[in-house]
């Protein structure tokens, strides 16, 4: 991988190359420290890393390409975050873990429950979920995760599985119905998620407890 600095101009040159894929993020320093709480000093921001390897790095980078995508609404949270965790783990220095994590106050957390649930199934942005507890995305995300055990995107998809439960019971609507209400782009997509979280398909899941 490379790190160039603004207006850095880099060439490379590879022979026999059969097929090649590229993923570039661009980075506005200001807007990294204003949003994520990211502090990037001028020897970060300024000096080039030039064929680096940084195996966490290269999984984020493919994860965020691969949900760059996706119309799921919790992809957004979802590329949020991984967006977030990229750009820590390339300006901010590791921290060391003493004590407990930092989590949500109860009144933050009940402000993010409300504005999720008001919003389910619409995309939701994490810095406007930051915003509303007065934190940066980096702190953000670390600090849902330690408050409820699951990333904020994890918690927006979990929610919007529960819904789903609750129109399996208590509605009469199809599938094609339920996925619709709840956001996923159609009933396979919903079904193959609902599999994931449940271990069963929704037609079995409802069978089993009207039955």
């Amino acid at each position: 991988m490379y790190f160039a600095p603004a207006q850095m101009k880099v060439w490379g040159y590879a022979a026999d190359s059969r097929y090649l894929k590229c993923g570039t993020i661009s980075f506005d320093v200001d807007v990294l420290q204003k949003r994520l709480g990211i502090h990037v000093s001028p020897e970060q921001a300024g000096v080039p890393r030039l064929r680096m390897n940084d195996d966490r790095l290269w999984t984020l980078m493919r994860l965020l390409t691969d949900a760059i995508d996706d119309f799921d609404p919790t992809a957004q949270l979802y590329g949020d975050s991984l967006t977030a965790a990229i750009a820590a783990r390339l300006f901010e220095p590791p921290k060391e873990t003493k004590g407990s994590q930092c989590r949500l106050s109860a009144l933050q957390m009940k402000d993010a429950m409300s504005y999720l649930e008001a919003k389910m199934p619409a995309r939701v942005e994490l810095a406007t979920l930051a915003e509303l507890a007065g934190l940066s995305q980096s702190h953000y995300s670390r600090a849902f995760k330690a408050s409820t055990g699951m990333a904020p995107y994890q918690w927006q998809l979990q929610a919007r599985v529960e819904r789903a439960k609750d129109l399996l019971l208590n509605t009469n609507g199809c599938l094609q119905d339920v996925a619709e209400a709840t956001g996923f782009a159609d009933a396979v997509h919903f079904g193959r998620t609902f599999r994931k979280l449940t271990g069963a398909s929704p037609v079995a899941w409802r069978t089993d407890r009207l039955t």
